[in-house]
Formats: C-alpha cells, structure tokens, sequence
C-alpha cells in the first residue's frame, strides 16, 4: 500500500495555514525545530520521522525505515500562478540494489517528495507528482505509479556513487510539470507529503530532508 494509492482526495478535507512572505510559501520549516502542520499516515509499518541536528545544516527532518512504509502530509493550498516552483533539499546515503521501480515489488525509493491537485469527491481527477530519489533508473526518467495511475513518478536523483551521503538542492516548476507530465493546466496543489518507504523490498532505508517551499522563481 502506497501514499498514491490510498485515496488521495479523501485525506484532503481541511487546508493547515502556510507562512507566506517575499514570493514565497514555506512548507516545511525544519530549520526552525517544528513540524506544525504535518500530519502522518501509515501504511505498511511506521517510518520513524523526526527532527535531528546536521553537520553544516542545522535542523533537519530524519526518516529512517525498516520494512515499512508511512509518510508526512501537509495540508494546504499554494497557488502556482504567484509561486510555480517547489524547492528542497535532501540527502540520503544508499539506494537500493537490483529493483524494478515501474512494478509495485519495485516501488520503494528511500526519499520522495509528492505534490497533490485533490479531486475531491471526484477522487479519478485527484492528481500527484512524486519527486523520487530513484535506486535504478537514471536521474530525469518518468513513469506512472506502479500503485496509481493519477501519481506520476519523477527522478529527480538516481543511486550514482557520487550522489550518495551528499546533500543536494532541488527545485521544480511544479505547475511546468502537471502540465508535462499529466497534460494539465493547474493553478495550485493542495498538499504536499513526504516519504521515505521500504515495504515492497523488505529492505531499509534512510534519508535527511532540508526545508521545503515554493517560490516565484529558482533561487539557483
């Protein structure tokens, strides 16, 4: 069971308010020690999610998994006409090894950050991007969900040895890619979740997560 495959627009029923200033909506404030807002939801095992101090970053968010799978959600709305792009950072220090990750055995990545457009009780037009640290399929491949066809999977890392136990900056034009990846014009998302999972593989898996917001534009 997966974060995608559980009826996303059923978990979307209230909006959590968001720190807004300078063209930008702050998400995830991990920095500042709290996880107001998040709330958990667990599928397969609990992933233990908490706040921890790192070298060099401060406080981040730790998320560590043995067979399991849960994630953090974040309800909310953020209108991608005044700030499109999603930024984060993360780390993780290994993948996992001989996967599919297009098959739902596969489906276990040990960082992933999702964006949600919620259906509502039309729950078919519920739609998500996962935005995946990917084990064996190289960083800028696509494919649907093996779990749900609305969530679309997106590497934005993959498991190369010169990635491994380095932090590393991302940021996505979240409203560029509904529209690429699922032929949509979206004016916002309605939630944001955050997962570290290792059920399918039975294996385990690690990951440290930076502060997560959305913007005008790249800060890169």
């Amino acid at each position: 069971m997966k974060l995608v495959a559980a009826g996303l627009g059923g978990l979307l029923v209230s909006l959590a308010p968001v720190a807004v200033g300078d063209n930008q909506r702050v998400v995830g404030a991990f920095s500042e020690a709290t996880l107001a807002g998040w709330e958990e939801e667990v599928f397969a095992g609990r992933t233990d999610y908490v706040l921890v101090e790192a070298p060099g970053k401060g406080t981040v968010l730790h998320a560590q998994c043995s067979d399991a799978a849960s994630g953090l959600w974040r309800r909310l709305e953020v209108d991608l006409r005044e700030t499109p792009v999603l930024e984060w950072s993360w780390r993780v220090d290994r993948t996992f090894s001989d996967i599919d990750e297009t098959v739902r055995a596969g489906d276990d990545y040990p960082a992933r950050v999702y964006v949600v457009v919620d259906g509502g009780w039309r729950r078919w037009r519920t739609r998500a991007i996962n935005y995946v640290w990917a084990s064996e399929l190289p960083g800028g491949a696509d494919w649907p969900n093996a779990y749900a066809s609305q969530a679309h999977m997106v590497a934005v890392r993959s498991g190369a040895p010169d990635e491994a136990g380095v932090w590393r900056h991302e940021s996505r034009n979240v409203r560029k890619d509904f529209a690429r990846y699922h032929d949509r014009e979206v004016d916002r998302i309605d939630a944001v979740a955050i997962m570290t999972d290792c059920d399918d593989t039975g294996g385990e898996a690690e990951a440290w997560y930076g502060d997560i917001r959305f913007t005008a534009s790249s800060q890169d």
